[in-house]
């Protein structure tokens, strides 16, 4: 069933089929661009967008046109915040050196992020990414358990990194999986109708251990992201997750939590993603929103997990540097003070509202999940067959773009929307971008109709 509709190797990713349909300006930046960073780069949109500054919930093309921001979860309190440059300004005025001097503002900083986990999780190391942070904490299970089996959903994203890469299939066939790797489906129901999809997930997870330890490999760990992301995004029912930490535990895994993309306030729950799940992994990543653009990560996890590995050194020179601490300390007051929390509970139950609408109103919008902030259209051909209509998605991906509304796809069959808007965003913006869809999709269902 899963096709590659995009030439460029990249859901929503610009082809170089499609230059001979820019201006000669927008030409020449993209030849120059291949010509000194190689094709791995890869731009976003069939019409690739240059932005020359941010604020807010918005984006500034050369123009000075603005971009509603609903795909960036890295500047999670808002482009250029003012808080978080002028922490940021302030700190790199002063000093930015590594961990292995004193200095107090990594342990205020720790103090109080590991303050909002809940107990055991009261050691925390830090990276520059989420793909050194995902390396970490596997090195941390691989350490404690003494063996190196991976499981993970069928189509993870968790880094870029040898090791994040080895567990990530969602960056395609061309980056091959490791040998003590094993995936499981994702806990979605809409396409299967699954009655539990914890309890399928539980299943598959002791059969992947199963399959492991019949080719030789000891299990380890169970890594996933908490909310499902590159899978499509797998969010409810609140809880489907305890069955399989249970699992883990009972075949002498560690459960690690990915939260890179549904912690820091995302689902509107908690804020934590697996908090909503009621279940405390015995490791957690994070990285991208910490920082809001600045290179920062961290893996959280519990002292007794740590005792094998701490007889290793670990250093990264740049992990913790003052001017990181600096940005993630004020994205923190940022969250609390302002309530992101609620902020993300309240205006994601009015985005809720509107994406029902236009299911309702488009028989193209078979499934609509997620929660808080984070949210999955899922298209199809119709309701009925709910057969997926990736090159759907794509054009109003596409068309949304040249509506200055930023958003992308993603899924297994590159057939669902992401919808990942900033944490600040507020109730106009949810008008606009609702709006902007529903005049997108009344254009393209016009058109897939006259076509037909």
């Amino acid at each position: 069933m899963k096709t590659q509709i995009n030439p460029s190797g990249m859901p929503n990713g610009f082809s170089s089929e499609l230059l001979h349909n820019l201006d000669m300006d927008e030409q020449n930046l993209i030849k120059r661009r291949m010509n000194v960073l190689g094709s791995s780069y890869k731009l976003m949109y069939h019409h690739p967008v240059e932005f020359v500054r941010g604020d807010g919930m918005y984006l500034y093309d050369a123009a000075g046109v603005p971009y509603l921001d609903c795909y960036n979860n890295v500047v999670s309190v808002g482009h250029c915040n003012a808080r978080v440059a002028e922490a940021v300004a302030r700190q790199i005025s002063t000093l930015n050196t590594h961990t292995r001097y004193l200095h107090p503002a990594i342990l205020d900083y720790a103090e109080r992020l590991l303050a909002t986990f809940p107990a055991p999780l009261k050691r925390v190391m830090f990276a520059c990414t989420g793909s050194e942070a995902v390396d970490l904490a596997l090195r941390i299970a691989f350490s404690h358990t003494g063996a190196d089996g991976v499981i993970i959903s069928e189509f993870a994203y968790h880094g870029t990194t040898m090791t994040a890469s080895s567990v990530s299939p969602s960056l395609g066939q061309s980056v091959p999986l490791g040998q003590h790797v094993r995936t499981v489906r994702a806990p979605l129901a809409y396409r299967e109708e699954v009655a539990d999809v914890g309890l399928r997930l539980a299943r598959d997870v002791e059969e992947a251990i199963d399959d492991l330890e019949r080719h030789g490999i000891r299990f380890a760990a169970f890594l996933a992201d908490s909310i499902f992301s590159s899978d499509g995004l797998a969010s409810d029912p609140a809880g489907f997750l305890q069955p399989v930490i249970e699992v883990v535990h009972r075949r002498g895994g560690l459960y690690i939590a990915d939260e890179v993309q549904p912690g820091f306030c995302r689902t509107g729950d908690a804020f934590w993603g697996f908090q909503r799940h009621h279940i405390v992994p015995d490791i957690v990543v994070m990285g991208k929103p910490m920082g809001n653009g600045m290179p920062i990560s961290a893996c959280v996890t519990a002292p007794d997990f740590l005792e094998q590995f701490s007889q290793c050194r670990y250093f990264n020179t740049f992990d913790g540097n003052p001017v990181s601490i600096a940005a993630a300390a004020a994205v923190l007051s940022e969250l609390q003070e302002r309530d992101l929390l609620k902020n993300c509970r309240t205006v994601g139950a009015l985005l809720k509202g509107k994406l029902q609408a236009l299911q309702k109103k488009y028989d193209c919008i078979g499934d609509i999940r997620g929660t808080g902030l984070y949210w999955s259209i899922e298209f199809v051909k119709d309701q009925k067959t709910k057969e997926p209509d990736a090159a759907l998605t794509l054009a109003a991906v596409n068309a949304l773009r040249e509506a200055h509304i930023l958003v992308s796809t993603f899924g297994l069959y590159e057939n669902c929307m992401k919808l990942r808007p900033l944490l600040i965003m507020e109730p106009q913006h949810v008008d606009q971008f609702a709006d902007s869809l529903d005049c997108v999709l009344e254009r393209l269902t016009v058109q897939q109709h006259a076509v037909y």
